[in-house]
């Protein structure tokens, strides 16, 4: 039996586990926010890439109302003030449209749980918890892939992997970096241009994601104690 005709848990609907994953559509998604608590923080700048045959095919950007305020690190690392985003629309007024932009794409994040935790908590904050369940990206069971778990793994003698370092190494362009968009389309760039060294399948993908970052938590744990 092929390792694809495996159960494969937390595929995006609509997306067969022998599908050719780097060929698309997959919406690489970026949040500045508040902090780094989803439960305790908010989102104050969105950022989604979409990808479809290797190209970018669509870049939104918009900026957030928290209807907090942003703390001094949070500033110091996007210097999104709270005067920049005092008239803008709360999380909640832009769902739909974020809805309908990640609608039939592959999610992805670098970095994956902060950016999906925190889409995850705005969604409740928001009341829609639940709706929109034909979005992969607002499925709580979907997995995202995460350029981040891969540059740990390929990489492994690299000291650093944060997305910054990663782009210099492969000389892809992040002009604004610490922006929700420049930084969603740098990981849609990292991710393709690591995609020969990964499963080409979308299956054997997460399946081997999931396991190479239950190994990496344990490894940086055992490094912590």
């Amino acid at each position: 039996m092929s390792r694809v005709s495996m159960p494969v848990e937390g595929l995006a609907a609509g997306f067969e586990p022998d599908a050719a994953w780097a060929a698309g559509p997959f919406a690489v998604i970026d949040f500045e926010t508040t902090g780094l608590s989803s439960e305790n923080d908010r989102v104050v700048e969105v950022g989604v890439a979409c990808f479809r045959d290797g190209k970018l095919s669509a870049l939104e950007d918009w900026v957030v109302n928290p209807g907090v305020p942003i703390s001094d690190e949070a500033r110091a690392v996007h210097n999104i003030s709270d005067e920049e985003i005092e008239a803008a629309l709360p999380f909640s007024a832009m769902v739909p449209k974020l809805a309908s932009l990640l609608e039939g794409h592959i999610p992805v994040a670098y970095n994956a749980s902060f950016d999906r935790g925190f889409l995850l908590a705005e969604l409740a904050r928001a009341g829609v918890a639940g709706r929109f369940s034909s979005v992969p990206a607002f499925n709580p069971k979907v997995v995202w892939i995460d350029p981040l778990v891969w540059s740990r793994e390929l990489f492994r003698d690299e000291k650093s992997h944060r997305l910054g370092d990663v782009c210099a190494r492969l000389g892809i362009a992040n002009e604004r970096a610490h922006r929700a968009a420049s930084d969603s389309e740098a990981s849609g760039h990292v991710l393709l241009a690591f995609a020969e060294r990964m499963p080409p399948k979308y299956g054997d993908l997460v399946r081997l994601q999931e396991q190479s970052a239950a190994r990496q938590d344990v490894d940086f744990s055992g490094r912590r104690r």
